[in-house]
């Protein structure tokens, strides 16, 4: 009689998928929390009772800090080998190094001993492809061959980008900000993180960036890091089997794809904090900094760039900024937040249009013809030429006696007394200044214009660059004005500024302007200031800094709350309880909760009056992700709650490993066998250890605001209703996000998952 009703207990006897869930779905945080916590209390109880469990329980307590140093080193490893190809195919479509191909333009020139102050990039050993053909640099022959070549290499490189993320990889798109943050609230989407993700973005980001689209890869390389930390989770059957320790290891993959993007570690962890993170308790917090600084670290030590730094454009300034240029760097952040608030509108518009026309069918030629717009308009000048780094770094540059640059187009100082170190006092502008401002005036319009409709394409983009760009070119037209001004008018300026000395500081406002104009698009405060002295090793430009972000954050939160990626996780229709919005409606959970007055009734399981067959066919009839388990059908008072996944899992697990189990076997969601069952019945099926016996409940008359509060903080997946313990009906986070679509006058079908 035992044998005949040995029965499959799921607990001790674990089933393979069993807590697992379905692609699309969200997970529960408090179950799997839960689930830690035994973990972690079974294994501290062995370790006390032998040396070898101990070792395990050391093991365990070290494999988080261990597996943080493995997504360091690799995320610092790649994202090395992405600036270095990235800079070698950039300078690939203007011309070659006839001492090996492999060489990008600077490093061809470092060894030869025919390089000037003055044309410090030009070398013989560097053959523009019009030197090459035509045997000749200038004239219109050549310009036309080195036009058609920069359009060739640009072309084909977007190209391959769009066709391999297409063939192989097609969530290797976009910047993937996004998606990470409605992964890191406890949504699931699989392969998103997966190793071909992985390898075509990283293949594709380098495409993508040296076609001279007007993207970055610091958004991407965001992606590409927790793609590194979620490869590197399934070495650790701690991560690897439980989806919220899992989060924990991507929050601080986050900051480390920030740290190698902008070389600022710090920065990273605070992106991470502020920006995407959903659950950031304090040892995520350790842990991240500890990643972020191994993965500089390893950059440091690659050394992509050549120059000992881990960016491109490091800038030290060395005059201080005055009280007086506070009013111009409030003007920078209220440019910066106008252009962000307008960016966004402009960029979702233009997405859903992309969404709703045959222009989403055509993704290839979407990107060719982008690409050739972008080439076609940007080789004439060369401001827009550059890549978004460079041009960067040529903004952020602080004018020196040895520049050769054309933003150093200054008439010949008469006085150098007033000049400190290498750098010079305020000048007149000359010939070449102005003929760099005409040119940085269209490279701003175009800047403006080609990023609403290069960001979102079928290829990896990143929006922080194009962003930055954009803000430091107006950033230095403004603060070449302010130091012209303050040439010519000393006397306006209370005595500070004399003549011979030097002033203003146009780099300076360029990197106001960048961190205006990134802050304006993302809504990052903190993290980005941070970043932004960071890369610059300027710590006294911090209040400028703050000045120009809050201004940004303010003028742009007036014409809308959310930030791009906000916006983007909207209009993709994700599953995402954005924290900072406010629920400020009067519903009750009933208003709210399903099954609404003309539907019909909900689909519950009974603890023991139903058969194999019977739940079998009430999983098959609904698509539900899981059912309330109720004492019987009359009375609908609240048992506990089971998994759609568990439930058939552990049903074809049973008929497998369990003798005796048919159709007409009974399913009890009890320990004891109900006195109905007849001694000849086939044996029952025992599914107790699948049943969550603690749901989340609230009464149909809590608050909305409530309820929403508990599914923000705790990651709840649904929560049920009852009233006097009677059930009345569910609530899931998409009706709490169709509820608040409602509610704010948008279309609640746009929340597509659940």
């Amino acid at each position: 009689f035992v044998n005949t009703w040995a029965l499959v207990d799921p607990v001790d006897d674990p089933l393979p998928g069993v807590g697992t869930y379905e692609d699309f779905n969200t997970i529960d945080w408090v179950r799997e929390k839960s689930k830690d916590r035994d973990r972690h209390r079974e294994i501290t109880n062995k370790s006390r009772h032998s040396t070898m469990a101990l070792l395990l329980s050391i093991s365990d307590a070290f494999s988080g800090w261990l597996l943080m140093l493995l997504v360091g080193l690799k995320t610092g490893a790649i994202a090395g080998g992405i600036d270095i190809a990235a800079h070698w195919l950039t300078d690939m479509k203007e011309g070659v190094c006839l001492n090996g191909f492999w060489f990008n333009h600077e490093h061809c020139c470092w060894t030869s001993n025919e390089t000037t102050f003055q044309e410090r990039d030009r070398c013989p050993q560097w053959k523009s492809w019009a030197e090459l053909v035509a045997g000749s640099s200038s004239g219109p022959f050549p310009y036309f061959i080195n036009y058609m070549m920069y359009m060739f290499w640009a072309l084909l490189f977007s190209f391959l980008a769009v066709s391999l993320v297409r063939a192989f990889a097609p969530y290797a798109c976009g910047s993937g900000i996004p998606e990470i943050k409605t992964i890191l609230s406890g949504f699931i989407i699989r392969g998103y993180l997966g190793k071909w993700t992985l390898i075509i973005k990283t293949i594709t980001l380098v495409l993508a960036v040296s076609s001279g689209l007007s993207l970055g890869k610091e958004g991407p390389l965001v992606h590409v890091a927790c793609c590194c930390a979620n490869i590197l989770c399934h070495l650790f059957p701690k991560y690897r089997k439980n989806e919220a320790k899992r989060r924990e290891v991507l929050s601080a993959a986050a900051a480390v794809g920030v740290s190698v993007a902008f070389g600022a570690p710090i920065g990273g962890v605070l992106f991470s904090l502020e920006e995407v993170s959903y659950y950031f308790p304090l040892k995520t917090l350790w842990r991240s900094f500890f990643a972020a600084l191994v993965a500089a670290f390893t950059l440091r030590s690659i050394n992509p760039f050549g120059n000992s730094r881990l960016v491109l454009f490091y800038v030290e300034f060395h005059a201080p900024w005055h009280l007086v240029e506070l009013a111009p760097f409030i003007l920078l952040g209220i440019f910066g937040g106008l252009w962000g608030a307008l960016f966004i509108k402009a960029n979702i518009a233009w997405c859903k249009r992309r969404k709703s026309t045959r222009l989403g069918h055509y993704p290839v030629i979407e990107v060719l013809v982008v690409t050739a717009i972008t080439g076609l308009l940007a080789f004439p000048n060369s401001y827009t030429r550059m890549s978004g780094a460079e041009l960067i770094s040529e903004l952020f540059n602080d004018c020196s006696l040895l520049d050769s640059s054309q933003l150093c187009g200054y008439k010949s100082p008469t006085n150098t007394s007033g000049s400190v170190g290498n750098s010079l006092g305020d000048r007149a502008a000359g010939q070449g200044l102005y003929t760099a401002l005409w040119q940085l005036a269209l490279a701003l319009l175009f800047k403006m214009l080609i990023t609403v409709i290069t960001f979102g394409m079928k290829v990896p983009s990143g929006l922080f660059i194009p962003s930055m760009a954009v803000g430091a070119i107006a950033g230095r037209l403004l603060g070449v004005g302010m130091e012209q001004l303050a040439y010519y008018n000393h006397d306006w300026f209370n005595g500070w500024c004399s003549p011979g000395a030097d002033c203003i500081t146009p780099g300076l406002y360029a990197m106001v302007g960048a961190a205006a104009c990134l802050g304006g698009v993302t809504r990052m405060t903190v993290s980005l200031v941070v970043i932004m002295f960071e890369l610059t090793g300027g710590l006294e430009y911090i209040v400028p800094l703050m000045a120009a972000t809050m201004t940004s954050k303010w003028v742009a939160d007036a014409f809308g709350k959310e930030g791009i990626y906000e916006a983007h996780i909207r209009l993709n229709g994700y599953p995402f309880l954005e924290p900072k919005e406010e629920f400020d409606h009067s519903s009750l959970a009933v208003d709210v909760m399903r099954p609404r007055r003309s539907d019909p009734a909900l689909a519950v399981l009974t603890q023991e009056s139903m058969t194999v067959e019977e739940v079998e066919t009430l999983v098959e009839s609904t698509h539900y992700s899981g059912f309330p388990v109720v004492v019987s059908q009359e009375s609908q008072r609240l048992v506990g709650f089971v998994l759609r996944r568990d439930l058939l899992i552990s049903i074809d697990n049973a008929r497998k490993r369990q003798e005796g189990v048919v159709g007409a076997s009974h399913v009890l969601f009890t320990d004891h066998t109900p006195a109905a069952v007849a001694p000849e019945a086939p044996p029952p099926l025992r599914l107790r250890g699948i049943l969550d016996l603690s749901p989340f409940t609230v009464t149909d008359h809590t608050p909305m605001d409530i309820t929403v509060d508990i599914f923000r903080k705790l990651g709840l997946r649904q929560c049920l209703v009852t009233h006097n313990g009677r059930l009345l009906g569910i609530i899931t986070k998409k009706d709490i996000l169709k509820h608040m679509a409602q509610m704010s006058n948008r279309d609640p079908e746009s929340i597509l998952f659940n």
